[in-house]
């Protein structure tokens, strides 16, 4: 059983910055991706990045490339999301998962969920 706990959120200015925390316990795969997901108000669940746990390799969603950064820190088994230029739109809950060892923004690959941290992001 994996347990994933997303910390960081709250309710800044558009223009701000935020660094959210996805916490990993548990009995983790051997070799596993993390990805960073959000869903906002009357919209499905969208892809934002994800992270190989053992090399470190990156993949963005375009729609958040070059205001998103994802880290890990494999010594405190947490995963980052960096999000700079924050816009209203970028409102929402964002949630944490264990996917397979490929990077993939296939949703239905993630096994394991995180509850989610509020964004809220006032214009």
């Amino acid at each position: 059983q994996v347990q994933l706990v997303e910390t960081g959120g709250g309710l800044v200015q558009a223009g701000d910055s935020l660094r959210l925390s996805c916490a990993i316990s548990g009995q983790t795969p051997t070799v596993y991706t993390v990805g960073w997901f959000r869903r906002a108000p009357g919209k499905r669940r969208e892809f934002l990045s994800a992270i190989t746990w053992t090399t470190g390799t990156r993949y963005y969603a375009d729609s958040v490339k070059g205001r998103f950064t994802i880290s890990r820190d494999n010594t405190k088994n947490t995963v980052y999301l960096q999000m700079n230029s924050l816009k209203y739109e970028d409102t929402a809950v964002y949630v944490c998962a264990i996917g397979p060892s490929k990077l993939t923004s296939v949703q239905s690959q993630y096994q394991d969920w995180g509850q989610g941290t509020q964004v809220t992001i006032s214009s």
